[in-house]
C-alpha cells in the first residue's frame, strides 16, 4: 500500500474508533523537569570516565594531555618511545602556587579541575598555561611567570615569544615580554582609521590582526578604514540616563563599507618603519569566515620562511573572485599571481574555518584549493606563471584542512570527509598523499569520526575517534597511521546507569526525492512505541554550517535530549544548503536565503512520520538560535500548516539589518530593478508574518552586538499591524549569547513545547539552574 493511502486509512480509522494511543498528562511535574535536566551537559558530563583532550605537544614529541574521570581531571605526558604515561606536572604544587597567587580573589582552585589551557618546555621547567597567567614548574614546585606590562591590552606573540604586539589608541605598538619595554610601531593611527583593528560588525574586540615574519622581525597588518561605515547603536538597559554602545557596523548595499590598507611593518631596527604595499585599499573579506580572521588568526596572509616576502588572497566584495598576490616585505611591490572567479562564492574550505591555500616560494610553487569539480581539492601551481601542474587529490570527496606540509618529503597531512565507502559523508579522516601525485593513504581507518591532533613535525598524532553513540578511543599514531599506544577508552558505564540514551542517526531524501540528508534523532529514554510523540525540529540551515552539531560523541548535545525527555522526538537534519558535501549541495539556494533548508525539513518530518507510527507530524514545533532564529520564523510564516508552534532566538530576520559580508558572500550584491525592488525583497521574515497560524515565541538581547535587536522588532511591528497574537521575550543585557540568562531562557523554551504541544501545564516557575 503506498504511504498515501496507508494514512488515509488510518486517518478514517480514527474517526470510527477510540485512539488506541496513551493519552497525553494534562500536568508535567517537577519530577519530570528535573528528568529533564540530568540529560543536560553539565550533569552528563562528570558521568563519563576516560574522555581525553590534548593540551599540548613538546619539543621531544612527547605529548601532554587530559584525562577526565568522575567529573575530575588529570595531565598526563605520554613517551612515544616507551608508549607510556605520566603525570605531565606536579599538579598539587600547580594549585597550592596558584592560590597562593589568587589569595583573596575568589573559591580556591582546586587540584583535580585546573584550568590549563597550554603547555611548553623551556630547558627541563615546563612552562603551564592557565587561565589568567603562566607558571614555571619544575621538581622544586611551581612560580608564577612574572610579566612586565603596563597596560592591559591583549597582545599577539612574536614566533621567538620575546615580543607581542598590541593596539593602543588606533596605532600598533610592540611589548618586550622580558622587560615590559614598549615600543610604538605606528603613529598616524586615528580614530576609525587604526591599525591591526578587529571589527567585521558582528565581531568587534581589541585584539590585534597581525602576522609576524618566522624570524620576528616584520608584522603584516593592515590600516582599516571605517571613517565612512554605518554606525551601530546599542543602548543598555540602566537607572538614570541610558548609555549608549557604539560601533561601526556595514550593512548589506552599503555604498561605503570598510577596507583594509595592507602594510607591512619593520620592527626590525631602532626605528621601525612602515612599508605600505603598493595597491588599493582591499574589501575588508576573507577566503575563511565572514570576517578577515579564520579561527586559526589572519590565515590569508602567508610569509615566506625568509620573511622577504609574502603572499595574500584579496576577495572581492561579493566573494565571487579570490586572487592570489605576493608583495616585496621591503618594497611593497605586489605582483598578482593567480585568481580564481566562481559563479556563487569562493572558499578555499568546504566549511568555513582556516584556508587550504599554501604559499611555497622555496620550490616556486603555491597549492590552491577550489572546487571547481564540484568537490573541494588541491591543486599545485607554479608560482611564477599560476599556472597549474597537476591536481594534488581528486574525486567525489573533500578534503577540509591540511594538517602539515612536509617540503622535504613533498607530503601532505590533510583531513578530508566523504571518501570512504559506506562511511557516514560527514566523517572526518586523516590522509596523507605526496604532492607530486601518488595514492592519498588512509590513516584512521575507523568508521568514526576523527579529531585529531598532530605534533609539528607530524611525526605523531593522537587520534580520539567516537559516534554519537559509540564511546571515544584515544589513540597514539605514527605519521603512517601506526598505532603506538592507546591513551584511553572512555568508559560509559555510569552516563548509561543515570538514564542516558544516545541518540540516533538516520537517512532521508531532500526536496529532490534523490539526494541523501543525514539527520540525528533524540527520543526520551522512558521511549513507548505505543505512544504517540510531538516533534520538535532544532534547526540552523547555514550555509557555513548545519543543524548538527557533532558526528562524534558527546554526553549532551545542547538541550536536545532535555527536551526529548519531557516527551517529544526531537530530530536535527542538515539540509541543502549546508556544507561538507558538494559544491552544488552547498548552493542548492545560494541567492535564495530565505530557503533556510525548509524544504528539507519539511520533506524530512513527513518521511519520518510515514515511517514511524509514534511520530505525531500534526503536533511539529521548531525552534533555532540566531539564523535558527531566523529559520524558525520563516517555518511558522511560509509553512503554517506543518509547524504549530516556533521558538526564535535573536534571529537575523531581514538580512540587510544584519552585517555586510554574511548575506553578500550567500545571498548576492544588493541589485536594484526597475520595479523598486530588489533581489532581497522578499527575503526578510516580516514580508511574510501575516501567515502566522500557530504559537510563536521570539526571544533577543537588547544588548546583542552580533545580530541587532531591531531585527526581531521588524517582526514584532509586522505581526502587530497583521493582528497577530503571539509572544516576546526581551533580554535587557544579554548579548547573542544569552550567558547567565540561557537557564532562564532554557525553561521557558520547554515550557512553551510543553504547553503548545503536549498540551500540558509545566511546573509553575520550575528553577532550571547551572551545576555549581
Amino acid at each position: 500500500m503506498h504511504t498515501r493511502s496507508r494514512l488515509a486509512v488510518l486517518a478514517a480509522c480514527c474517526l470510527i474508533a477510540p485512539m488506541t494511543f496513551a493519552q497525553t498528562p494534562k500536568q508535567l511535574t517537577t519530577a519530570d523537569y528535573d528528568r529533564a535536566v540530568k540529560a543536560l551537559a553539565d550533569r552528563t558530563g562528570p558521568l563519563v570516565d576516560g574522555m581525553v583532550n590534548v593540551v599540548g605537544w613538546l619539543d621531544d614529541d612527547s605529548v601532554v594531555y587530559r584525562e577526565s574521570t568522575g567529573g575530575k581531571t588529570r595531565f598526563l605526558r605520554l613517551d612515544p618511545a616507551t608508549g607510556k604515561s605520566a603525570p605531565a606536572f606536579d599538579a598539587q604544587a600547580l594549585a597550592a602556587a596558584m592560590n597562593q597567587a589568587r589569595a583573596g580573589k575568589g573559591a580556591p582552585v582546586k587540584v583535580d579541575m585546573l584550568p590549563v589551557s597550554g603547555i611548553r618546555r623551556d630547558g627541563t621547567v615546563m612552562v603551564v598555561d592557565v587561565r589568567g597567567g603562566s607558571y614555571r614548574c619544575d621538581d622544586k614546585g611551581c612560580a608564577p611567570v612574572a610579566v612586565a606590562k603596563s597596560g592591559n591590552e591583549p597582545g599577539v606573540a612574536s614566533p621567538d615569544g620575546k615580543r607581542e604586539a598590541f593596539i593602543r589608541d588606533w596605532n600598533l605598538w610592540s611589548r618586550d615580554v622580558a622587560s615590559g619595554k614598549e615600543t610604538q610601531l605606528t603613529f598616524d593611527g586615528k580614530t576609525d582609521y587604526g591599525y591591526a583593528t578587529d571589527n567585521a560588525g558582528w565581531k568587534h574586540t581589541d585584539e590585534a590582526v597581525v602576522v609576524w615574519s618566522p624570524d620576528s622581525r616584520k608584522i603584516a597588518t593592515f590600516q582599516q578604514d571605517q571613517r565612512k561605515t554605518s554606525t551601530m547603536t546599542l543602548v543598555d538597559t540602566n537607572v538614570g540616563a541610558p548609555k549608549a554602545q557604539q560601533w561601526k557596523y556595514p550593512f548589506p548595499g552599503d555604498k561605503n563599507v570598510t577596507m583594509i590598507e595592507r602594510v607591512v611593518i619593520d620592527a626590525s631596527g631602532a626605528a621601525p618603519k612602515t612599508i605600505r604595499l603598493q595597491m588599493p585599499a582591499d574589501q575588508h573579506r576573507s577566503t575563511c569566515a565572514d570576517d578577515v580572521v579564520c579561527d586559526g588568526g589572519w590565515e590569508d596572509v602567508q610569509w615566506a620562511k625568509d620573511g622577504k616576502s609574502l603572499a595574500f588572497v584579496s576577495t572581492d566584495r561579493g566573494h565571487k573572485s579570490a586572487t592570489l598576490r605576493v608583495a616585496d616585505a621591503a618594497t611593497g611591490k605586489v605582483r598578482d599571481v593567480y585568481t580564481e572567479t566562481v559563479a556563487t562564492q569562493y572558499q578555499s574550505a568546504p566549511a568555513l574555518a582556516s584556508v587550504n591555500w599554501r604559499y611555497l616560494p622555496e620550490s616556486n610553487e603555491f597549492i590552491w584549493f577550489s572546487q571547481k569539480s564540484d568537490w573541494g581539492h588541491l591543486y599545485l601551481h607554479d608560482l611564477a606563471t599560476g599556472k597549474l601542474k597537476h591536481q594534488i587529490t581528486s574525486g567525489d570527496w573533500n578534503v577540509t584542512q591540511i594538517g602539515r606540509l612536509d617540503a622535504a618529503s613533498r607530503t601532505l597531512w590533510i583531513r578530508g570527509v566523504g571518501r570512504e565507502a559506506g562511511n557516514d559523508p560527514y566523517f572526518v579522516h586523516y590522509y596523507k598523499v605526496g604532492m607530486d601525485g601518488g595514492d592519498v593513504t588512509l590513516l584512521t581507518p575507523e568508521n568514526a569520526n576523527h579529531t585529531i591532533t598532530a605534533s609539528d613535525d607530524d611525526k605523531y598524532f593522537v587520534d580520539v575517534y567516537s559516534t554519537i553513540s559509540s564511546a571515544p578511543v584515544a589513540v597514539l599514531r605514527d605519521g603512517n597511521g601506526k598505532q603506538v599506544s592507546e591513551l584511553a577508552r572512555a568508559d560509559l558505564s555510569r552516563l548509561k546507569a543515570a538514564g542516558w540514551v544516545a541518540p540516533e542517526s538516520f537517512t532521508v531524501k531532500a526536496r529532490d526525492g534523490k539526494t541523501d540528508l543525514y539527520g540525528q534523532m533524540f527520543k526520551p529514554s522512558n521511549f513507548d512505541a505505543g505512544k504517540k510523540y510531538p516533534i520538535v525540529t532544532y534547526i540552523y540551515p547555514g550555509p557555513q554550517v548545519g543543524s548538527i552539531r557533532t558526528r562524534s560523541f558527546m554526553p549532551a548535545q545542547g538541550d536536545n535530549q532535555a527536551l526529548a525527555e519531557l516527551g517529544f522526538i526531537v530530530i536535527a537534519v542538515d539540509g541543502m544548503g549546508t556544507p561538507l558535501r558538494s559544491k552544488s549541495f552547498q548552493d542548492a539556494w545560494y541567492g535564495n536565503m530565505a530557503d533556510n533548508t525548509l524544504p528539507d525539513q519539511v520533506t524530512a518530518l513527513k518521511q519520518l512520520a510515514a515511517k514511524y507510527p509514534w511520530i505525531d507530524a500534526a503536533r511539529a514545533g521548531i525552534w533555532g538560535h540566531s539564523g535558527g532564529g531566523n529559520a524558525t520564523a520563516a517555518a511558522m510564516f511560509r509553512y503554517p500548516d506543518v509547524y504549530k508552534a516556533g521558538w526564535s532566538e535573536s534571529g537575523n530576520h531581514d538580512n540587510l539589518t544584519y552585517e555586510d559580508d554574511w548575506a553578500e558572500r550567500y545571498h548576492g550584491l544588493l541589485e536594484k530593478k526597475t520595479d523598486g525592488t530588489t533581489n532581497y525583497t522578499g527575503q526578510d521574515n516580516a514580508a511574510y508574518a501575516k501567515n502566522l497560524k500557530g504559537k510563536l515565541m521570539l526571544v533577543h538581547g537588547l544588548m546583542d552586538d552580533n545580530v541587532p535587536p531591531q531585527s526581531t522588532l521588524q517582526v514584532v511591528d509586522a505581526l502587530m499591524k497583521a493582528n497577530k497574537d503571539f509572544d516576546l521575550l526581551l533580554l535587557p543585557h544579554a548579548r547573542h549569547g544569552y550567558g547567565m540568562d540561557s537557564y532562564y531562557v532554557m525553561r521557558r523554551r520547554w515550557d512553551f513545547f510543553v504547553k503548545n504541544l503536549l498540551g500540558a501545564e509545566p511546573p509553575k516557575e520550575y528553577d532550571l539552574k547551572p551545576v555549581k
